[in-house]
């Protein structure tokens, strides 16, 4: 026997070609452009976090703008009665015509209370209060839960009379100390737990 016969055969290379003809089109695709094909253009497109959503904003109830309004028809109906027989008693007759500035005072007032009713709103986010209100100077406050310190309902003589309540948030600052006006008393009652709830986790670092 010669030598070369008996030398262990030449072990011989395995073609690319032949291995890569039989991989699927899937993954060949993954491995030219590093993400896989066919996947829709909905599912490749980046999501927008939740902290940049517009906030959901909640307006004040109805029953604030008609207190407030019979509130002034009270004040406006003594003050009418004595600007037009004052004048009229102590200066003449032509002087009763100052009865007339009150009631246009008191239009202008009804007309002012209702656009502010309308500018007052708040919105719950996921770490803090905003409330927004005013209608020539708007006010936007922005309350974090983590600096509430006390979150209290109050409600005096003539609010209980309509079926309203406050809501006021003291913080760790004064100036970011807040108030939401004439609320239904359950939903004040439902914003303080809430409030109270989320700024005992914010403190704690939940």
């Amino acid at each position: 026997m010669s030598v070369l016969s008996a030398a262990p055969p030449i072990p011989t290379m395995v073609s690319v070609v032949g291995v890569m003809d039989t991989v699927s089109p899937t993954y060949a695709g993954l491995m030219e452009t590093g993400s896989p094909q066919g996947v829709g253009a909905a599912e490749a497109e980046p999501v927008e976090p939740v902290d940049h959503l517009e906030p959901v904003w909640t307006a004040l109830p109805p029953g604030l703008l008609r207190m407030r309004r019979l509130l002034l028809l009270v004040w406006m109906g003594p003050v009418t009665l004595a600007a037009a027989l004052l004048p009229g008693l102590l200066a003449g007759p032509g002087w009763a015509a100052c009865g007339l500035l009150p009631p246009a005072l008191t239009v202008w007032g009804w007309v002012l209370l209702g656009r502010n009713w309308r500018s007052w709103r708040y919105a719950e986010r996921a770490d803090d209060l905003l409330i927004s209100r005013g209608v020539l100077w708007r006010q936007e406050t922005v309350v974090p839960y983590g600096r509430m310190q006390l979150v209290e309902v109050t409600s005096g003589p003539v609010e209980r009379h309509f079926g309203l309540a406050s809501v006021q948030l003291h913080t760790a600052a004064a100036a970011t100390d807040a108030t939401i006006p004439g609320l239904d008393p359950a939903e004040a009652e439902r914003l303080r737990d809430r409030l109270t709830e989320l700024g005992e986790a914010r403190s704690a670092g939940l």
